[in-house]
């Protein structure tokens, strides 16, 4: 009896200690996403020593814009687990939101190179490989985690997988040639759908069928009461998101109402001067599509 007990003992010994502070991310994820910042700051007060606790209000700043109050939650959770990569993705997403993108990269690669099943990380650098124009790589990270599955991944992440998957894919058709933009084109709408339906009020999801409706050619079904209807929804489901108001800015300046093009687009630089698609647009870069 004593040797299954002693191989049992020899066995937990061998397991990567990564694993064993390995926090429950999908259903903290998913916590932050339906709680609001009192509750998490409660679960602190119950739980000071916790990493978990830490972790969850990490996100909850996140999910509020708050970055530097993410950044100190996130420190203090790693402080408490010195090995919790879960801890270290979320301060390379306050790098990635800060633009210090090539530490974000740094942690990011690393995570995604011992953890496979870590979706949040593949996400980040797939929004990373976009605004690097790195589309095809956008796309293959994006596609890592919508291969994951429903079940191994949170609600959140998983709908931004397919919505960066359908971005990175009408990038690819956009500065391809006509092959490609048959192939790549057509899977743009199709993942955007499957996002909806996964998460019908994500603000990203919104913006990627507002986006869509908004610069798809006029064959393909350009439609800019929809594309209008889908951004409102955005900036209004989260409006601290600059993004949404970049896309409405170029909207109402193709309608040829240049009051509220200027409207929308100082109030995205407002909220995020270094937002890279608002400078794209208005330095006339157009990198990232505008209408001609």
């Amino acid at each position: 009896m004593k040797r299954p007990i002693l191989l049992i003992f020899l066995t937990l010994l061998l397991i990567p200690s990564s694993l064993c502070h390995a926090l429950e991310w999908k259903a903290l994820h998913e916590k932050a996403d339906i709680i609001d910042l009192a509750q998490a700051v409660m679960e602190i007060k119950k739980n000071p020593e916790s990493p978990a606790a830490w972790y969850l209000q990490g996100l909850a700043y996140l999910n509020r814009y708050e970055t530097l109050k993410a950044q100190d939650a996130f420190d203090k959770a790693l402080s408490l687990d010195p090995e919790s990569f879960e801890a270290r993705w979320g301060l390379a997403e306050v790098f990635r939101r800060l633009y210090r993108i090539e530490e974000s990269k740094t942690i990011l690669e690393q995570i995604t190179a011992s953890h496979p099943k870590y979706a949040p990380a593949f996400v980040s650098l797939a929004y990373i490989s976009y605004l690097e124009m790195d589309f095809n790589r956008s796309a293959r990270l994006a596609k890592h985690v919508i291969n994951l599955g429903a079940g191994n991944a949170d609600k959140s992440n998983y709908s931004r997988a397919y919505g960066l998957y359908a971005g990175a894919k009408g990038m690819i058709a956009h500065y391809g040639g006509p092959l490609s933009k048959v192939i790549n084109g057509t899977a743009v709408l199709s993942s955007l759908r499957k996002a909806e339906r996964i998460d019908p009020d994500s603000p990203a999801v919104l913006l990627g069928l507002g986006s869509y409706y908004l610069f798809v050619p006029t064959f393909l079904g350009r439609d800019f009461e929809k594309a209008e209807s889908y951004l409102k929804r955005a900036v209004k489901e989260d409006p601290s998101f600059a993004s949404g108001y970049v896309r409405l800015a170029q909207l109402y300046r193709a309608l040829g109402k240049e009051d509220l093009y200027a409207q929308y687009m100082k109030k995205a630089l407002e909220l995020d001067p270094q937002n890279i698609i608002a400078l794209d647009v208005q330095s006339g870069a157009c990198k990232f599509v505008c209408l001609k």
